[in-house]
């Protein structure tokens, strides 16, 4: 069963805890953190009110299923569920087994004016999931019984899952017909299909595999104003894409219940190699080339000095003696104080990493790169999904940790990047307070990259003041990610955390007419109000 406020399931074999190098080097970079009480799961369901809903085969009312869908995953919902400061709950969950069990309960909601949240695998870091305070009866649709493949064209490359099928169930699907999805976001484990498509999501690997907007074939999507079926058709000029109506709108316009996706063979190999680079810019400069030169990489992904030395160090625990020999052997060869990280992916046919393993790194060598040699690329391939649950150890000595991401042109990441880093690392200060902040480029492509920030300070005082602290951080971040052009989220989504910041990138023309398709798939606004759109549009 997964946990009812952190990340995982309760029985995973990847709780943390932190070591005592790690709590030292915290305490050096953000101060002492200050343990706070935490409530339990029942002191939440003592909370939860009577459900406003009529009975319904279909549907579930009992507390504790309401409390388990009342918040996703971001910082607020983690802060939420510790403090016990949940005033909002849906009314019921159903949990549908088929496409006509979800136009049941839409026409259920239809004819009871019903607020319908879709909900995936839970996982949402800005708000997609939470209910929020309405005089219409909530209901939340779990997706998580549609979790099977239900048909393969190995000839065309296309497969279908129900829309609640998660990352290791469909890998584990294709892999007995030979073939991958490739699609690894960090929040894999949990996650699932149906919610990647709603939120335009990207895997750490995208650079070879693509965008789910790549993988996203077609599929069927309930609404309150009937079935919507995409086919698949290989490329079409025939008007405007369907497809793009549904890809990133997080249940405004309806439930996707089945996904069909674009797979690909299983790779014969894959690798990932770290390289140090002397300084931020050569590392910019190397992975922008790389990039535009075509080098048939599955993934580029490049720490700043700050962070290169922090997973380093964060890494290495209490027995920091292996950090300390590494940086020495780099010093001997020019990269010392101010070196950043590049960790490179190949995949495929073992000719074709050949081929673009040795194109990279003699790119590499020629920008004063050094590739290591101690598995440090194995090391990321290992832990590559480990990073959440660091979250609950933090919290309980403390301390929170939360990220913003963005993304920009080529000729704007240096300058954005550390106006981000600064503004999230300066945003305390009337408080005192540091916060250790740093940045990876995650994605990146021909016209420029995405920009990873992530940001650890101490919660303070109280649940509250941690609160406080995040909503000004979180400002600051997205003020300055407007202010360079960029995007609200490169993969995480709007929710209902960015939604005020949309209106940057899509202007008032474009926020209109997304408002208009919202409207004709939903006209009483019933589908997962108050997400995606800016408060004053929906």
């Amino acid at each position: 069963m997964r946990l009812w406020n952190g990340w995982g399931n309760e029985d995973s074999d990847l709780s943390m805890e932190l070591s005592t190098g790690l709590r030292s080097l915290l305490e050096a970079l953000v101060g002492s953190g200050t343990m706070l009480p935490k409530v339990t799961l029942n002191d939440v369901i003592s909370k939860v009110p009577n459900s406003r809903l009529d009975k319904h085969p279909l549907i579930i009312t009992d507390p504790e299923t309401r409390v388990r869908h009342a918040r996703g995953q971001s910082l607020p919902d983690w802060l939420d569920m510790h403090s016990g400061n949940v005033d909002t709950f849906p009314d019921g969950v159903a949990f549908p087994e088929s496409s006509e069990q979800v136009r049941e309960l839409l026409a259920h909601a239809k004819k009871n004016n019903l607020v319908v949240i879709p909900y995936g695998g839970g996982t949402s870091v800005v708000g997609h999931i939470n209910p929020e305070q309405s005089e219409k009866p909530i209901l939340t649709i779990d997706m998580g019984k549609m979790n099977s493949m239900l048909s393969i064209d190995t000839e065309s490359q296309l497969a279908t899952f129900g829309a609640g099928t998660p990352g290791p169930i469909v890998e584990e699907e294709l892999k007995k017909h030979g073939y991958t999805l490739g699609h690894f976001p960090q929040s894999w484990e949990l996650s699932t299909l149906g919610g990647w498509v709603a939120s335009r999501s990207s895997g750490q690997q995208s650079l070879h595999y693509g965008r789910m907007e790549n993988m996203f074939a077609g599929g069927i999507i309930e609404t309150l104003a009937g079935t919507m079926i995409i086919p698949t058709i290989p490329a079409s000029s025939a008007g405007p894409d369907v497809r793009e109506m549904i890809l990133g709108s997080e249940g405004r316009m309806g439930i996707i219940t089945e996904v069909t996706v674009r797979i690909t063979r299983l790779p014969d190999t894959e690798k990932f190699q770290v390289i140090f680079f002397p300084s931020w810019e050569t590392g910019i400069r190397a992975a922008r080339e790389l990039i535009q030169q075509r080098v048939a990489l599955s993934m580029v992904r490049l720490s700043n000095p700050l962070e290169t030395t922090s997973l380093l160090y964060m890494g290495a625990g209490s027995d920091s003696s292996g950090v300390v020999e590494l940086e020495q052997a780099l010093s001997e060869k020019g990269i010392g104080e101010g070196k950043v990280m590049m960790t490179l992916g190949v995949t495929g046919t073992a000719r074709h990493c050949k081929v673009a393993y040795e194109l990279a790194l003699d790119h590499c060598s020629a920008h004063s790169g050094i590739a290591d040699q101690s598995g440090l690329g194995d090391n990321w391939a290992h832990g590559r999904f480990r990073a959440p649950y660091l979250r609950d150890p933090l919290g309980a000595e403390g301390y929170v940790v939360d990220t913003m991401e963005t993304a920009v042109d080529w000729s704007k990441v240096s300058q954005a990047a550390e106006n981000i880093e600064q503004a999230i690392r300066t945003a305390l200060i009337d408080e005192g307070e540091q916060v250790h902040a740093y940045t990876h480029l995650s994605h990146v492509y021909g016209q420029g990259s995405s920009i990873y920030t992530t940001y650890l300070f101490r919660i303070g005082e109280s649940y509250e003041q941690g609160m406080n602290r995040w909503v000004k951080l979180k400002k600051a971040g997205a003020e300055q990610i407007v202010a360079h052009g960029g995007t609200i989220s490169h993969q995480h989504g709007v929710g209902s955390d960015h939604k005020n910041y949309l209106s940057a990138e899509k202007g008032t023309l474009g926020i209109a007419a997304i408002n208009s398709l919202c409207e004709q798939f939903d006209p009483n606004g019933q589908m997962n109000p108050g997400k995606l759109l800016p408060n004053n549009e929906g």
